[in-house]
């Protein structure tokens, strides 16, 4: 099994769909000649050439549009957006016309697009290519929304979503794009709406998305050696949720903390939180707590942009808090 980083899983993904699927096509600024800022798609362009990995003028709106109507023809795209803070220009694309069409046209009509896009901050990239934007993507019916946290999660989840017949919105941690581990070579899925357990445990569930996932899990070592026992649950799709996985935790710790890098009011940690509260409420010892950045832009100064993200201690605070 070799070993690979989370952008090399993710281009292992592409590869592995284009050989096997000629109707899939990349596009998306700089993802053919520069193979992506991030490298994810390097030397598809050489492989697959130009009519199946376009590099396209600097406009989403463009990219998402024409992909929506690609995808109702048969193509099945891949769209990169080099941030998702860039949605903005193509929200109407996606969510009036990609979300939408299967439902107005009464079942008749597939999107099979995927559209990737860079999340999170801890770069320096400022409050324009930083965010977080998952909770807005999951409001949005019509719409799913994968997140990995790991290489073996990235190419498996990648896959499945360039498979899917519904528009996929796959958001790529920049932090996690260095991150290496095995990866099996070739076809392999990971399913949509069923979570993941990091790390066993019995004291209490830490629901963590994305990079998120690494603090909590390193945070459990810590708590560990203060006899707390933690289990880690990554969600690994934000929608699908795997709701049953999350509340089966809950009655097994009896405590929930929940750590994400979104902005804390209204992000996807409140709609866990509720549907804990909802179907689960009995089964807590304690109130259940979010650790989530603040209410604020992400800032560019670099002790500023530190304060910003989320912290292990932050988390181990909150787990002793919710374990008193």
């Amino acid at each position: 099994m070799p070993n690979m980083t989370f952008a090399q899983a993710l281009n292992d993904a592409h590869k592995v769909e284009m050989e096997r699927d000629p109707n899939i096509y990349v596009a998306g600024e700089d993802v053919g000649i520069y193979g992506g800022i991030f490298g994810v798609t390097a030397g598809l362009l050489d492989q697959f050439g130009d009519k199946r990995v376009k590099d396209t003028p600097i406009t989403e709106s463009a990219i998402v549009g024409t992909a929506v109507g690609a995808a109702t023809v048969g193509l099945r795209p891949v769209i990169e957006l080099m941030f998702v803070d860039f949605i903005g220009v193509a929200l109407d694309q996606l969510y009036n016309q990609a979300a939408k069409m299967k439902y107005m046209f009464g079942g008749k009509a597939k999107i099979p697009m995927v559209m990737r896009a860079t999340c999170g901050a801890g770069i320096g990239a400022a409050a324009q290519h930083s965010q977080c934007l998952e909770a807005m993507f999951m409001h949005l019916p019509g719409l799913k929304v994968a997140m990995p946290s790991t290489p073996y999660d990235a190419k498996g989840l990648l896959i499945e979503a360039i498979r899917d017949d519904n528009p996929v919105v796959f958001l790529e941690h920049k932090m996690l794009y260095g991150l290496e581990a095995d990866v099996p070579e070739g076809d392999y899925t990971v399913p949509f709406g069923k979570a993941d357990i990091k790390r066993e445990g019995s004291d209490v569930t830490v629901v963590a998305t994305a990079n998120m996932v690494h603090t909590a899990l390193s945070a459990a070592d810590k708590l560990d050696a203060d006899g707390v026992s933690v289990e880690v649950l990554d969600p690994r799709t934000l929608y699908p949720l795997d709701e049953k996985g999350i509340i089966d935790s809950v009655k097994k710790t009896h405590r929930l903390v929940i750590i994400h890098e979104e902005v804390k009011f209204a992000g996807s940690g409140a709609e866990i939180a509720a549907l804990v509260a909802e179907e689960a409420f009995d089964y807590l010892d304690a109130p259940i707590l979010r650790v989530a950045a603040p209410f604020c832009p992400v800032p560019f100064s670099q002790p500023l942009e530190q304060a910003y993200i989320p912290s292990e201690q932050q988390l181990i605070n909150a787990v002793k808090k919710v374990m008193e």
